[in-house]
């Protein structure tokens, strides 16, 4: 008994890892083609969570799952074109005012659009219930969501290796001024780069929506974490960012089922030991690159 509540835990820790890397995947890519910190990506899945209520009964829960991400990765297009774009080889600091702000209005105009309590989201009917497997019993939703978490993390790796679009990317990544010297704009593809980043945020949010409800201030309690396994797998690493999800998921819910009151701290315990030891992270080799 006590070894599938382990079991349990640790795929409750996976299931964590998942959503933190889908936002923390899109803050490690915008930060390594374009060198902006975006302290406003938590926003861009909160808003992903409030579509999702919005236009539920409308579209189903499968539909907000396409819907959702590809309306915040529009709104994303318009704000790297409008905002982003003045930013990117600017101060570091500008960056950081720019998005703080940005974040700050989000969260203030969902706050006074939809009202400062939570918003309920029910887990659709259809994904109710439980997987029984001997003495293990799971959530089929959450299953779903590791499930849905895990396929657009592997389109997202062939879309960077094995396609025209990626090679670009991780050129600028590794040599902006080769790429330039080639001939070859680096701005639409920065403009691809946050949409795509925005919309996995968004993504999260949908997924998430029905465990957490929905509320004003839910992308700012989730970017810290993000920010937390960005700094564990090391700045501009592609896989960096993926163990280190699912080492944080993990070791945060061991610590729930052993140290209950610590499992908060836990993330943050493990990027202490991580800088103390790999000051670059787990994968940092070189902070502006895919590994």
């Amino acid at each position: 008994m006590v070894a599938v509540q382990i079991l349990e835990q640790i795929l409750n820790g996976l299931l964590v890892g998942a959503y933190y890397l889908l936002i923390a995947l899109g803050l490690s890519l915008i930060f390594s083609l374009g060198g902006l910190v975006n302290l406003a990506h938590g926003a861009f899945y909160a808003i992903g969570a409030y579509l999702a209520v919005k236009l539920g009964d409308k579209l189903g829960f499968v539909g907000v799952m396409v819907a959702s991400p590809v309306l915040v990765a529009l709104l994303g297009l318009v704000i790297e074109r409008l905002l982003f774009r003045r930013f990117y080889r600017a101060d570091p600091a500008l960056g950081l005012l720019l998005t703080f702000g940005l974040a700050m209005i989000a969260e203030q105009a969902l706050r006074l659009i939809f009202g400062a309590a939570p918003i309920p989201f029910s887990i659709p009917d259809a994904l109710r219930g439980q997987v029984l497997v001997g003495d293990f019993i799971y959530s089929k939703y959450r299953l779903l969501m590791l499930v849905v978490a895990a396929a657009a993390v592997g389109a997202l790796w062939f879309l960077l290796q094995r396609t025209p679009f990626g090679r670009v990317v991780r050129a600028g990544v590794q040599n902006p001024d080769m790429v330039a010297a080639l001939g070859i704009s680096l701005s639409p593809y920065m403009s691809g780069v946050v949409a795509i980043s925005v919309a996995l945020a968004a993504l999260a949010g949908v997924l998430l929506a029905p465990i957490s409800g929905v509320h004003p201030a839910m992308g700012a309690e989730i970017l810290t974490a993000a920010f937390v396994v960005v700094v564990i797998g090391g700045l501009g690493s592609f896989w960096g960012v993926v163990c280190a999800a699912l080492i944080v998921g993990v070791v945060r819910g061991l610590t729930v089922y052993f140290f209950p009151s610590a499992a908060e701290a836990s993330m943050y315990l493990l990027m202490v030991l991580v800088l103390l030891f790999r000051p670059r992270g787990l994968f940092g080799e070189r902070i502006l690159r895919f590994e």
